[in-house]
């Protein structure tokens, strides 16, 4: 599991440093490329999208895949220290950030987690790996999930961050959970109902009380340049791509979760989840749901930290992903 070759990539476009200065709009800022220093930053093609992504380091292969309102940017604070030990490979969700937008399809089957794990899986091919570390965070979280129901072959350890089973959630909802978590419904309404009301404010509004919301501990963690980072690419795109990711999540997923609801997932798995961006009493029960849909699970940690712990606790998580995260 050495460095892997890259020449396999479909690759449509490529960052050159000059394009930070030239196209911003395009490419983001020269401030968040100096977190990703040796990251190829392209432009990738799979069977159904568009997949912008960083990759970059040697070592055994490591996916790590964000969360919503996000992007693969929200890892750069450990992506550089991992490149040290891994090969690291950071990919947008198809919808989010500047990966493309395809169509929903029926019931938003295009936007369920396995058609996005899809696209990760066809790159991971791409690369040349079989098999892989790869760890998730909220949405990321669930479309990795899925891929290791769907393919437990590849993945040699996960890693689940801050998420419970999305069959668990929709059916132990509780009035804590509606308040706190109510962007699952309100983004599962028909298109463009909440895109227009989302696009109604400055994305950095929605995204800042989105984030204060969801997190639990305020904003303090958050960069200037990583902020930056995440208002460009909340385009009218991406906040369809979030909203049709969430509309999926109660229609398409939700069948395929309900059909694989009793599947466990047996590789090795560490979860990890913030105890102040959760109610008290999901907060205590986290392990012991997982320890129903995982029969693996080796090493586990309530964080004392909100729902963006990357960024967060950024040193914490380091030390959880080169610990857990060997052969």
């Amino acid at each position: 599991m050495g460095k892997a070759k890259t020449a396999g990539l479909e690759v449509m476009a490529r960052a050159t440093p000059d394009d930070y200065m030239r196209d911003p709009t395009r490419w983001g800022s020269a401030e968040v490329a100096a977190h990703f220093p040796g990251f190829e930053h392209l432009d990738v093609r799979t069977s159904g999208a568009t997949i912008r992504m960083r990759h970059g380091g040697s070592g055994p292969p490591l996916l790590l895949v964000h969360g919503n309102p996000q992007n693969h940017t929200c890892w750069y604070k450990i992506a550089a220290r991992l490149a040290k030990h891994y090969h690291v490979i950071l990919p947008d969700l198809r919808g989010y950030g500047d990966s493309s937008l395809p169509e929903a399809g029926v019931d938003n089957v295009n936007f369920s987690f396995r058609s996005m794990a899809r696209d990760i899986l066809e790159i991971m091919d791409q690369l040349g790996y079989e098999k892989f570390f790869v760890a998730g965070h909220d949405r990321g979280g669930r479309t990795v999930h899925r891929m290791c129901m769907d393919h437990p072959e590849r993945i040699l350890k996960v890693g689940l961050m801050d998420i419970l089973p999305n069959h668990y959630v929709w059916t132990h909802t509780t009035k804590n959970w509606a308040i706190g978590t109510w962007h699952w419904g309100f983004m599962a309404q028909a298109e463009p109902f909440p895109e227009r009301l989302i696009s109604a404010v400055p994305a950095e509004y929605f995204l800042k009380s989105r984030m204060v919301i969801r997190g639990g501990t305020g904003l303090g963690f958050l960069t200037d340049g990583a902020l930056a980072e995440y208002v460009r690419c909340y385009t009218l795109k991406t906040i369809t791509g979030s909203c049709r990711d969430y509309r999926a999540t109660a229609t398409s997923d939700y069948v395929m979760d309900t059909a694989d609801k009793d599947k466990k997932l047996e590789m090795p798995l560490m979860l990890l989840w913030g105890a102040r961006g959760h109610p008290p009493e999901r907060a205590q029960e986290f392990l012991n749901i997982w320890k129903n849909y995982a029969t693996n699970v080796v090493q586990w940690e309530p964080l004392p930290a909100g729902h963006y712990m990357q960024e967060e606790m950024p040193d914490n998580i380091y030390e959880h992903f080169t610990k857990f995260f060997v052969a």
